[in-house]
């Protein structure tokens, strides 16, 4: 088709514009009829390591059939930078998302690993425009091809009609259509030799969790998965014992710890914190109220919150007030008249006045993302309609809250149980369970867990734990998941030196996961073996 990648030097081929007429609706009844696969074709190049490459960015549109019928089902919005002269059976693909549910891939897009990103002041607040985008000294391009796949009522993409929108916001609908769109990607671009990768933030590491086994089960085979910021087990979200890591390294950071001397490094803490929270503390909350005193000092110390508060909290560091907010989130630097973010608990804002009913853990007015959501819209918009040169009529959907409340959270997992919603009607999404029989079928399956260590969202300690009971008791099938950890919050790669490390990180997975052509080889017959069987794994 006329939009493939081009595999010439950069120069060698015109940039090819593209305006998209076609209206976007994102809400739940919204659907298009275009059923056209069409793009924004760019040629860049990159000084990266030492040397330039040239790359092609692709930005538009594939279609996700559905898999029953194959008729059209939905089209999926999705920017591409593939390494231009390089052999798509050598080359890995990684297919990138956010989470929510309800987000589109622009926050992972410009913030980690793609050839530009944005220039923020993380973890202080980004002033207001002119901003500026930077090459990615940290780009990910010298390792892989980069697809950034916005689901569903985010960004570009939309339900095609008789499909609406709504059709596909769910755990299992929404796993079904990513992996329906990674097939077509791997057949339009003949790349389904190609070593692939996952890499989900937030959400989109249980998203991961569930596309992996579908994917599978389609007879595309993994070679590595990167889980940043997880969330696994909801039945956890809020577990004081996962939190209090957390809770403590934002002490830490603030100076509001009570121990003293106070500790100089903060990995070091955060170990001694994280027995802490296993040991006295989880046997304070289950004694309670009779809590030793011993251990209520040194839970006010480490979270530098007074012991009465702490005793009026009953010890749910996580809990929150009437309005919603997170009580240690505002309680910490309230001296100061601040409350702290749950996405970065470096970040600042001011917590008195009218702010204080807005603000915190009110979605985008948590401090966090006011530090940075005026940069990320902005520059968005810019290097879309200027560099990619994709324009459209629509507005870009980045954040649909929609979606959120609109999503069915039920989950049937690989043992066909229902591990998304109890009979009560609670959310219980539980997909740890989802990866280990991924990672227990594919064998060679590599697992990278990344975490900030300020991130209140998704505890990093919390994670531990889900992964620690994650059902996988094969020794050698667990040594193929690495934990690692850094001095950043939720969205890790804001941090010029933790997203730095991320990237060396997640290379050497992936170094590792190719250079071992056994193992490449094993995945490619186990992928071979099920499309054979299954015959249907590339409409």
């Amino acid at each position: 088709m006329a939009h493939k990648t081009s595999t010439a030097p950069a120069g060698a081929a015109a940039d090819q514009p593209y305006f998209d007429p076609t209206p976007y609706g994102n809400g739940p009844d919204d659907s298009v009829t275009d059923t056209s696969e069409t793009a924004a074709i760019t040629h860049h190049t990159l000084r990266l390591n030492g040397r330039t490459i040239a790359y092609t960015a692709c930005a538009g549109h594939l279609v996700a059939v559905d898999a029953s019928s194959s008729k059209p089902a939905a089209s999926i919005f999705y920017v591409a930078f593939t390494l231009d002269g390089s052999q798509p059976s050598e080359r890995p693909v990684t297919f990138f998302y956010n989470g929510g549910p309800g987000s589109s891939s622009v926050f992972v897009l410009l913030g980690s690993f793609a050839p530009r990103r944005i220039k923020t002041a993380m973890p202080d607040f980004t002033p207001p425009a002119p901003y500026s985008l930077e090459d990615n000294t940290d780009s990910l391009l010298d390792r892989s091809d980069l697809v950034f796949i916005n689901p569903v009522g985010t960004g570009y993409s939309a339900a095609i009609a008789p499909w609406k929108n709504q059709d596909f916001w769910g755990v299992d609908q929404d796993a079904a259509s990513l992996a329906q769109f990674i097939q077509r990607y791997l057949t339009e671009y003949d790349r389904w030799n190609s070593p692939k990768f996952l890499y989900g933030e937030s959400y989109g590491t249980a998203r991961s969790a569930v596309l992996s086994y579908v994917l599978h089960e389609a007879g595309v085979d993994l070679n590595g998965i990167t889980l940043q910021s997880s969330i696994l087990d909801y039945t956890q979200a809020g577990n004081p014992v996962g939190a209090l890591p957390t809770a403590a390294a934002d002490a830490w950071y603030h100076k509001k710890l009570g121990v003293q001397p106070a500790p100089k490094q903060l990995p070091a803490f955060m170990t001694k914190a994280r027995a802490f929270a296993l040991g006295d503390f989880m046997a304070a909350l289950g004694a309670f109220p009779k809590v030793p005193a011993a251990t209520l000092g040194t839970l006010s110390q480490y979270t530098g919150i007074a012991q009465q508060t702490l005793m009026a909290w009953n010890l749910q560091i996580a809990a929150g007030d009437s309005q919603g907010h997170t009580l240690f989130l505002v309680g910490l630097l309230q001296d100061r008249g601040l409350a702290i973010g749950a996405y970065d608990g470096r970040v600042t804002g001011v917590d008195t006045g009218i702010a204080a009913h807005i603000s915190p853990n009110s979605g985008g007015n948590d401090p966090t993302m006011t530090a940075v959501s005026g940069v990320y819209t902005t520059m968005w918009n810019v290097y879309l309609n200027d560099e990619l040169k994709f324009t459209s009529d629509s507005a870009f959907t980045d954040l649909n809250d929609q979606a959120f409340e609109h999503w069915d959270f039920h989950h049937t997992d690989p043992t066909g149980a229902q591990k998304g919603i109890d009979d009560q009607g609670n959310v219980v999404l539980y997909t740890a369970g989802d990866l280990a029989a991924t990672m227990s079928l594919n064998v060679d399956l590599k697992v990278l867990s990344a975490n900030g260590y300020y991130d209140f969202v998704t505890p990093f300690f919390q994670t531990v734990l889900d992964l620690q009971t994650m059902p996988v008791a094969d020794a050698a099938v667990r040594a193929n998941l690495a934990t690692t950890f850094y001095p950043s919050g939720h969205m890790v790669y804001l941090d010029g030196a933790s997203r730095t490390k991320l990237k060396a990180d997640v290379a050497a997975m992936m170094d590792k996961a190719v250079a071992n052509h056994a193992a490449v080889t094993r995945i490619r017959a186990l992928q071979a073996r099920k499309v054979t069987a299954g015959g249907a794994g590339r409409k």
